[in-house]
Order: C-alpha cells, then structure tokens, then sequence
C-alpha cells in the first residue's frame, strides 16, 4: 500500500499519486511542446514523435500507478487485456500507415478520427449508468462526451466515404432543416436527461435514442457538404473528436485525457476557422450543413480550351525567370509529387526560379499539399503560402496549374453568385502565361466551372499529371 506522505486541503496524498500526477503534467508539457513543433514541416516528424511519448508516459502511469476510491490498482488481468490491444492497435496503425497511399490520406485521417470520436461515445455509454445523477458535473460531461463523441464518429465515416468516393452529395435544400430539427431534439433530450431527476440507471432507453439522434445528425451533418469543403469538415470534426476525449477525460478525473483532448480540440477549432476564412464560409454554415458545391450563376458559357503542345511548354518555361507551380488533388491522385520535383530541379539546373504556391485548402485536408511535397522532399523554402505569393503574381512568367481548380477559380472574384464567392484564391490568372495540367474538360471537386481555363494567356496539356509532368522533363532536357 502506498505510504502517505502529505496532506492537500485535509485530503492525503501517496507517493504513487504524487508519481501519477507527475507523469501527467509531464506528458501534458510534451503535448504542448509537440504540438508547437507540428506547426512547421521541417520540426512536424519530431513533434509527432515527443507527443507520442507524452501518450506513452500517460498510459504506463495510469495503468501502474492509478488507485480507485477504495486504494485498488488496475487489476493484473485488464493490464495484459489493455498492453494486448494496445499492441494489436500498433501494429494496425504502423501498417495501414506504411501501405495507405498519400492520396488516401484524407480518408485515412477521417478514419483515425471516426475511432477517437466512438472510443468517446463508447466511455460515456458505459459509465452514465453508474453517474450519480445528482452529481451533475458529472452527468453533463458525460452526456457531452456521447453526443460529441458520437457526432464526431458517425460524421468522420460519411467524410471517409466521400473523400474515397464511396458516398454522394445530398444537395436537397430541406436537408438544412432536417439537421436543425436533429440538432433541437438532440439537445431536448440531453436537457430532459439532466433534468428529469431519475437515476441514471433508470434512463437507459433516453441514453440509447440519444446515442442514436446524435449518430443520425453526424451522418446527415456532413452528407450535404460539397467536396471542395471537405478541409473545413475534417478539421471540425477533428476537434469535435479532441472535445469527446477531454469530456472522457472528466468521466475518469484523468488530467493526461483532460488536457490532450484540450488541446486537440483547441486546435482543432483554431484550423476550423482558419479554414472557414480561406474557404470563405462561417462557422455557423459547416454546423448547419448543406453548404458548397452547387453551380455557378455565370458559368462559362462558349468558349475554348486552348491546347499547348509539350514542345512550346518546354521552351515556353526554359526561357523563363519566374515560375511558379500551383499544386492541388490532381497532383495526389496521380502520385507525381516525386516527378514534380524533378520537373523544378531542371528547370532551376537553367536558372528557373520556382516556387510552389500553397493554397491553405489545396487537397482534401488542411496542410494536404505540404504533407505531400514533403514526401518528394520539395525544400520548405520553395513552399510558399497563398497570401504571400499572390503579389508576385503579375510578376511570374509562367503559373504552372497541376490538378488545381477550385483554389484558382475566378468565380470567386467574378461571380457574385457563385457558391465559392469571396473565397481567396491563388492568383494565377495574373501571371504572364498559364499552363494548366488536367484529365480532361471537366469541372473541379467543387462542380463549378472555371473561366481561368477559357483565358487567353491559359493554355491545357491534357492528360495524366505524372505522364504529362515525365513528358515534359524529357522534352526540357532534349532542348
């Protein structure tokens, strides 16, 4: 048993909690400084690495040094059942990680972020029934762990789906009232359920229709969303997931649990209304739904797509001083980031300046671009953000659009009516010439034409990214 060695407030305390509380300040100070550290690409592999060993502290203390209210530790049975799943759940992760392609990336974060949001939901349904309803502290962040984490869950799913391209859009305009009506009987029967005075044992059917309402508002919450707004909904349900897991946190009286959801789900809102500028929409918009996609009131009407030829692309960006290379989805689907780079590292073999330019939305995720040209180990030097390579713009002799649309459309600055108006966008229309790399004469993820593509300084080399991109360094070298 655990010798006392001091009081706190009349309340005793033991060196084996002394030890435990220790461990979870020192994992909350890895946290933090981790989470500092993934707030730049050349620091973000170490980051990751120092707030995986904060979860690590974490878990051993809790799992050694934790004593109930009677003075019992973790029995030695749920130890090997927690080292065992832990094991089970490492070796998943590390090979669904190795083998995911970096254009399933999205998907396979909106997955990782589906288990965090049920893991949640799964505590608070399992200890509500043994709350003490007149604790009510307790009650509410258990109730808030299951609504948020069950939202978090179900919604991640149907993100999953559609970034893999497994479900589709629902576009019907009554599907903003359908959500709302979801969320005003969600929150009716959270209300009853705290107020209501029954035992929490009493309220098992309450608990299940509320579990149930909260997974049916997380799927149609994010089923209307268009494609082009799928950044801001990860984001948002990423702090949604970080928010469940501090409520978890609370269930338990875990400090560790407390302040890594915290801080997940600080962050996690502090992306959601970064993303919510760059793509130009409220908060209040990706809580309601039904937002993105959708046509354009002045969609290109006529026009033509006019063609360059690999030969006049090759000259065309030998002889120039500037370029610079709007990556988006294209790129990731057809995995030419590797092929990218050796197209820049040519063109600055003849004196090219090159810079990438990084929409903070390119992708299908927040940071999708950077996480991708660092693969291809693209300098960070040469990534530069939207806001500070647009003034260079008019500047750049040739932009270089591979697999972009929406993050270069001038319906956000030409049509008002546009479901994109008013988002920032990467000025390539500015630049001198424009070469644009695309499959075909579709429109974007976003569904709405784009007149930068009908220009007259706009030429398209059609075709697979990574063949157009290899055709292209042959050719430049040939010269």
């Amino acid at each position: 048993m655990d010798k006392i060695i001091g009081t706190l407030n009349g309340t005793p305390f033991t060196m084996g909690e002394t030890l435990l509380q220790f461990s979870y300040l020192l994992a909350a100070l890895l946290f933090v400084y981790g989470l500092k550290l993934l707030s730049h690409p050349e620091t973000a592999r170490r980051g990751n690495i120092i707030a995986g060993a904060g979860m690590l502290l974490a878990m051993i203390s809790t799992m050694f040094l934790h004593k109930n209210a009677d003075g019992q530790g973790i029995a030695l049975t749920n130890i090997w059942i927690i080292i065992i799943s832990i094991g089970i759940g490492t070796v998943l992760g590390w090979y669904i990680a190795r083998t995911v392609k970096m254009t399933a990336m999205p998907q396979l974060v909106s997955f990782f972020n589906a288990t965090g949001g049920l893991a949640s939901a799964l505590v608070a349904l399992l200890e509500f029934p043994h709350a003490d309803i007149h604790d009510v502290r307790l009650v509410l962040v258990t109730l808030l762990g299951l609504v948020i984490g069950s939202i978090a869950f179900s919604g991640s799913m149907i993100a999953y789906g559609k970034l893999d391209g497994k479900i589709k859009d629902i576009r019907a305009g009554i599907m903003k009232y359908v959500n709302i009506a979801l969320l005003i009987l969600v929150l009716a029967i959270f209300v009853y359920m705290l107020v209501s005075g029954k035992n929490t044992s009493e309220l098992s059917w309450e608990l299940y229709v509320l579990f149930g309402v909260s997974l049916l508002y997380g799927v149609l919450f994010v089923m209307p969303i268009g494609g082009a707004d799928m950044p801001v909904v990860i984001s948002l349900l990423n702090s949604f997931t970080g928010i469940a897991a501090a409520m978890a946190g609370f269930i338990y009286n875990n400090q560790a649990m407390i302040l890594g959801g915290i801080l997940v789900g600080a962050a996690g809102s502090i992306l959601t209304v970064l993303m919510c500028n760059a793509m130009n929409r409220s908060l209040l918009n990706v809580i309601v739904g039904a937002f993105g996609g959708g046509p354009s009131s002045a969609e290109a009407e006529g026009g033509t797509m006019k063609e360059i030829t690999l030969s006049d692309a090759s000259i065309l960006l030998s002889y120039s001083q500037n370029v610079v290379i709007i990556p988006g989805y294209g790129l990731a689907v057809a995995q030419a980031q590797h092929v990218c780079h050796e197209f820049d590292q040519l063109l600055a073999s003849k004196g090219v300046n090159v810079r990438y330019a990084i929409h903070p939305v390119a992708g299908r995720m927040p940071g999708h671009m950077n996480v991708l040209l660092a693969e291809a180990d693209v300098p960070y030097s040469q990534l530069v953000e939207m806001d500070d390579i647009n003034p260079d713009m008019p500047n750049t002799d040739v932009a270089v659009v591979i697999g972009a649309n929406d993050t270069v459309n001038t319906a956000a600055i030409d049509d008002p009516g546009s479901p994109i108006a008013g988002m920032p966008i990467i000025h390539a229309h500015e630049a001198k010439n424009i070469i644009v790399m695309k499959r075909g004469r579709g429109k974007g993820y976003a569904g709405i034409e784009n007149q930068l593509f009908f220009g007259e300084k706009t030429r398209l080399l059609f075709g697979n990214a990574k063949d157009s991109l290899q055709a292209l360094v042959s050719e430049i070298k040939s010269l």
